[in-house]
């Protein structure tokens, strides 16, 4: 059993639905125009599953957007918010026997910040769906309960090969586990993942951020050598001493067999407010991998968008790179990646 990259072969990506029951209703046509936009690339290259408060609405929104629903598939629940990286199953995996583990845990609105209780309990609702699905594909997948433990899909990254990274702000965060040492967090995350090594990052921040400084969000595996991260070049801006510590942590790093890893720095996007004047957590590393392609937000800067679309098409060579304007995203203080969650075929 392992916890395969995000590079491996998928079966599908989750998505859930925005409505007007949802923090997104002053922007909802917008949030809705975006979400269509990175169904339809996900589209382009696998079956795509959505979590609904009501399919019905989610599956005339993608219509009225010219988009075939052939491949989608469609699951009734009630939802808190649309943030399907942090509540999701995340997925391991046996190829031996054909069989995935869908792990569960237990996911408290990024540390008791906004109300979750219908997102905590979408899992269970969905297991059903998303066994039958895999069973069309000769693959059995198994329910794993770890409900006693607060985490959340876009704090964690894979290499595929037994290395794990994340971030110490988030992990020994006070309103998650606070009765757990880092050492003990380590030691269930190699337990949980059958993983060998654990790499912490213990400088992450980005305004705005309400995750508490996700990985996903600042540094990603491209593949077992390589990482592409935010960098910030401009000594005025708040994030420069913070994103040059990481930087300097990154360069530290080693592969399993001691050697650095090959870094392809994305820059950090020029400041994006709110209506009230707060800096948002605008972040190219937020991109998603799925089968064949790269989608990377963008954010409505062609210098910085362009540059941070060059590095990924240099650390992904063989994948298509695709912009999608996620600047209604960051709004809501996430992004693409964080409005997904992709399971391995």
């Amino acid at each position: 059993m392992y916890f395969p990259a995000e590079w491996h072969q998928q079966a599908f990506v989750q998505m859930a639905w925005p409505h007007k029951d949802t923090d997104w209703a002053p922007v909802l046509a917008d949030a809705i125009d975006c979400f269509c936009n990175i169904a339809r690339e996900v589209l382009k290259h696998e079956p795509l599953v959505i979590v609904a408060q009501d399919p019905d609405e989610a599956k005339a929104d993608l219509m009225k957007h010219g988009i075939n629903c052939a491949h989608v598939v469609f699951i009734q629940c009630p939802t808190n918010d649309t943030w399907a990286r942090d509540h999701a199953f995340i997925t391991c995996m046996d190829e031996a026997s054909s069989k995935v583990f869908l792990n569960d845990f237990q996911f408290n609105g990024w540390g008791l910040k906004f109300a979750a209780n219908h997102d905590n309990q979408i899992n269970k609702n969905a297991f059903k769906a998303l066994s039958t699905y895999y069973q069309k594909l000769n693959i059995k997948a198994e329910y794993v309960s770890h409900l006693d433990f607060v985490f959340e899909g876009g704090s964690i990254e894979s290499d595929g090969a037994g290395t794990l990274m994340v971030t110490s702000s988030c992990l020994i965060a006070e309103n998650r586990n606070n009765t757990l040492s880092q050492q003990d967090i380590e030691e269930r995350l190699k337990l949980y993942f059958n993983a060998e090594r654990v790499l912490w990052i213990h400088h992450s921040w980005l305004a705005g951020d309400d995750t508490d400084g996700h990985i996903d969000t600042v540094a990603r595996f491209c593949s077992p050598t390589s990482i592409a991260y935010v960098t910030c070049e401009d000594s005025n801006d708040e994030h420069y001493e913070e994103l040059q510590a990481m930087e300097q942590e990154l360069l530290a790093l080693r592969t399993p067999d001691g050697k650095p890893y090959t870094l392809y720095p994305l820059p950090l996007p020029d400041p994006c407010y709110d209506e009230e004047g707060n800096r948002l957590p605008a972040t190219h590393a937020n991109f998603l991998i799925v089968n064949g392609a790269v989608l990377v937000p963008t954010y409505q800067q062609s210098d910085k968008d362009t540059q941070a679309m060059k590095q990924l098409q240099m650390a992904f060579p063989k994948h298509e790179v695709i912009g999608i304007d996620c600047r209604v995203l960051i709004l809501q203080h996430g992004s693409l990646h964080c409005s997904t969650m992709q399971y391995p075929k």
